[in-house]
């Protein structure tokens, strides 16, 4: 990593990132756990997990590196916490494909946010990007609205909004470690939803899958995706969440059948095929 730019360090770390999501959205298909209790799983085990991982790293300046968060690792407990609940009640309330093309927002959100707070102003080429990924959103929403999964993309929506924020944040605090606060969140949501669990027995396949999806698709993803913004944008960090939003459908598709609709299918290649465009000519920009 020492003989990388920040460039590809970043990259490298969003992309591992995103790799270990993809599965995420058909594990949670395939558990019978209810919403509140995966929730409840979703912050408690990457929670203690990470903290471990935390308390070997930095010893005995673990609570140096607690205090050192400031403010702004006190909204990105906010934003963090918040995007883990809402991405589960999306989840569990439209297709997966529905909620994952609303995440694919995100960075056109990061660049909004980044243009507003950290005074990086999108070209004329982001801005048309912009609306037409709203464009194509809008498209989704209004056939969802007709299927009864507006709820659920709603969440989906305020997701992809929490990603934002939450690679703004950590853009903005890049001379901060802000992996306590994303630790702090997950605790946030495991006491949240701790109130509400009705059983939290884990029973036949849920005792494999739970753990899995917690330390694979959870607790190594939070981290990397915390730790890249110091090297690149917000908005190419989120960038990378499209490939999430490619492969999370078709691994539903290709186990439990759940086929997407041709408005989801449509209104997510234009957003994709528009964002791919857009970091291409970015990139060759760059070069």
């Amino acid at each position: 990593m020492k003989n990388l730019s920040n460039q590809q360090k970043g990259s490298l770390l969003a992309f591992i990132a995103v790799v270990f999501i993809t599965p995420d959205s058909l594990l949670i298909r395939l558990s019978n756990v209810d919403t509140w209790g995966m929730l409840f799983y979703r912050g408690a085990i990457p929670f203690f997990v990470v903290l471990l991982g935390l308390f070997f790293f930095y010893k005995s300046n673990f609570f140096k590196a607690l205090f050192n968060i400031g403010y702004p690792g006190l909204l990105y407990v906010i934003s963090f916490s918040v995007c883990n609940i809402t991405f589960i009640i999306s989840i569990q309330n439209t297709n997966v494909a529905n909620t994952l093309v609303m995440i694919a927002l995100a960075p056109m959100l990061s660049a909004i946010l980044g243009a507003f707070i950290l005074k990086e102003t999108p070209d004329k080429k982001t801005w048309t990007a912009i609306l037409i990924t709203f464009s194509a959103c809008i498209y989704i929403f209004h056939d969802s609205l007709k299927l009864g999964n507006i709820y659920g993309d709603l969440f989906g929506f305020i997701t992809a909004f929490g990603l934002a924020c939450n690679a703004t944040l950590a853009r903005y605090a890049k001379d901060r470690d802000l992996v306590p606060s994303a630790v702090i969140g997950k605790l946030c949501v495991a006491l949240f939803a701790f109130f509400f669990v009705e059983n939290f027995a884990l029973i036949e396949d849920d005792l494999f899958i739970i753990p899995l999806m917690c330390i694979m698709c959870v607790a190594i993803p939070f981290v990397l995706v915390t730790i890249a913004p110091r090297f690149i944008t917000g908005a190419e960090v989120n960038l990378f969440f499209l490939l999430e939003t490619i492969l999370g459908p078709i691994w539903v598709w290709f186990v439990i059948k759940e086929q997407p609709s041709f408005e989801t299918i449509l209104g997510g290649l234009v957003i994709i095929f528009t964002i791919a465009i857009h970091s291409f000519l970015a990139l060759k920009k760059t070069k």
